[in-house]
């Protein structure tokens, strides 16, 4: 017992100086299970490793799932993707084993509002993020701000930068907003700095041949559609909107209910 004890007292402060803290944490429990089940060590240890790879790989995701800002409801999972194409559906199965992210490819989603092109974006987001890849996801009228007082106080390549080391830049809503040139030369600046550098993903209910009311510019739209364009993934989704959709549903359900109770009071009185 003295041994094990001394085994213990030197073991702990080399594992927690190798920065394995679920195998510190685990590796007894986990001998006593070998000893049971008379393990060899070569079992002992890969059961000890695959613990320490599994705790890795949890934190890590929780710490990218942080500094993602994704809004954390819209899942894969309540995803409608029965309200979509087949082709579409085709397209994000292909997407959804992102390798589009290390061929520095482009997600471009168009379609109506209400049709869950957000919600599919941020969706694929955290999937990539289950992946251990970096993402960002942010609204287009709030990056443009961040952009231009960057750029005002001298810090715009610094923030160039900083987005540089994200893999996929999500931007939601481009053309919802209305923003003065100064603000699309900004946006304008980043998607050229990203181009064949790293990845995009962006939704708009503008079409490309309107994006000159977007830049203010068409020499500037053209440019942006072009590197946008160069390496990309289109999906349209001009779908009717899923709220509306929703909407209507409860109302019959609860027409139903009304009648079923006006039917009920009648047969009483």
């Amino acid at each position: 017992m003295s041994t094990q004890r001394t085994v213990h007292s030197e073991l702990d402060p080399l594992l927690k100086e190798l920065c394995m803290p679920a195998m510190r944490s685990t590796y007894r429990e986990v001998s006593a299970t070998a000893q049971k089940e008379s393990s060899t060590y070569e079992e002992y240890l890969l059961h000890l490793a695959q613990n320490e790879c599994a705790s890795r790989h949890s934190h890590r995701v929780e710490q990218l799932t942080r500094e993602s800002r994704l809004p954390l409801e819209k899942t894969m999972l309540n995803f409608e993707r029965q309200r979509l194409s087949r082709s579409v559906n085709a397209q994000i199965s292909t997407l959804l084993d992102g390798s589009f992210v290390d061929r520095r490819e482009n997600v471009l989603l168009f379609g109506t509002p209400g049709s869950g092109k957000s919600h599919l974006l941020c969706a694929l987001g955290q999937e990539l993020i289950q992946q251990r890849r970096r993402v960002l996801f942010t609204r287009c009228s709030l990056l443009v701000q961040e952009l231009l007082s960057a750029k005002q106080s001298l810090r715009l390549v610094k923030m160039l930068k900083h987005l540089s080391r994200v893999e996929v830049l999500i931007i939601d809503d481009i053309g919802y907003v209305q923003h003065n040139r100064d603000e699309m030369e900004v946006l304008f600046t980043l998607l050229a700095e990203r181009y064949e550098r790293g990845s995009v993903m962006l939704t708009s209910n503008v079409p490309f041949g309107q994006w000159d009311t977007i830049f203010k510019d068409p020499m500037m739209a053209a440019a942006a559609v072009d590197r946008l364009v160069h390496h990309s993934i289109i999906i349209e989704m001009n779908l009717p909107s899923y709220r509306l959709d929703h909407v209507k549903t409860s109302m019959h359900k609860n027409t139903g209910t009304e009648e079923l109770e006006n039917k009920s009071k009648t047969s009483v009185h």
